[in-house]
Parts: structure tokens; sequence; C-alpha cells
């Protein structure tokens, strides 16, 4: 079977135009944005200017940003291989994601966006210890209600508690999914 082409994380523009978007600015400094969007134009560049606030899903600092992107980078990259999808990576910029994979991304750092940072590791292994498909239904629920950046109640925050501040019960467990993927 032949590989199919994707750009950015998996996202196919010919089987729809359904995708996140992230922005991830060169700047320490910055802020890592990600957007829901319906639309796609084939001729778009990284100089994408129809981003309305209404669009975005979360904002979160570079810092914690720099702290998940490798081990969300290999699970996304890891499932897309499986499907022959060639992938990409994350990178400075403007990067589409699938929307299956982009309901999980935003899920993450929704548990993460007003989080120490000392419980994001948790917040990983808690993400990874979920299947696909109970990520999206969290996103689902959680987008329903709140699901614009700045509405930061409800859903939001029971995510939050829950992949952060729920302990795994076998630390073993939390270690090996963690350590696994990082040295994949």
């Amino acid at each position: 079977m032949a590989k199919q082409k994707a750009i950015g994380l998996g996202f196919i523009p010919n089987e729809t135009k359904h995708h996140f978007l992230i922005h991830i600015p060169r700047s320490k400094q910055g802020e890592v944005a990600v957007y829901e969007r319906f639309t796609w134009k084939p001729d778009e560049t990284e100089t994408i200017s129809n981003l309305f606030d209404e669009h975005i899903k979360v904002r979160i600092s570079k810092n914690k940003w720099d702290m998940v992107k490798n081990v969300i980078e290999k699970e996304f990259i890891k499932r897309l291989q499986k499907n022959d999808i060639i992938v990409g990576r994350f990178k400075s910029g403007y990067v589409p994601i699938e929307r299956l994979l982009g309901k999980e991304l935003v899920l993450l750092l929704w548990a993460i966006e007003d989080s120490d940072p000392s419980l994001i590791k948790i917040a990983l292994t808690n993400w990874l210890g979920l299947s696909p498909e109970e990520r999206w239904w969290l996103f689902t629920m959680a987008n329903a209600s709140t699901g614009y950046y700045a509405n930061k109640r409800g859903w939001r925050i029971a995510i939050r508690y829950a992949l952060t501040d729920n302990p795994v019960d076998d630390k073993i467990k939390q270690l090996t999914i963690f350590d696994r993927l990082n040295s994949e």
C-alpha cells in the first residue's frame, strides 16, 4: 500500500477540511495557540491571516509546550505511521493537525494550561493511559460547554483535575509509560 502524503501531522485536505492548526512561535516568551478550523485553501502559507479569536481552543506558554511536545509528537507519529501516512513534525510556525489528533492535543493542553509545571509528567502519563476514543469523548464533552480558550470552567476544570491531580496508583506504570515514549 502506498503511503499517503499529509500536511503537518496527518492532515489530508482531500479527505476533510476540518483540522486543527497550531501556531508555535520562535520566541521562548511567546504563547502556543491551537485553532480549530473548518476550511482549507491549497495556497495557504505560513502567513495565515484568517485566524480569528473565536477559533482559538487553547493558549499555553512556550515553556509548557516544550515540556510536552516530544511525547505528543512521538505518540501521534507512531499512530500515523501505522496507517501509512507520511508525517511531519512540530516546528515553529503554523502546523496543521488531523482533526482527531487535534482533539487529543487540545485535551492535554487544557489539562496543563493553568497547572503547575511540576504536574505535567503526571498529566502526560494519565493522557497516555487513555485510549484515543476516550480522549475524543472527553474533548467533545468539554468543547460543547467550554470550548473557547477563555472559558476555563466546568469540564475544563474537571479535565485539569482528572489528568493532573489524579495520582497514578502504580508509580512503576507511570514511569514505564512515560519513559517508554521518551526512549523510542
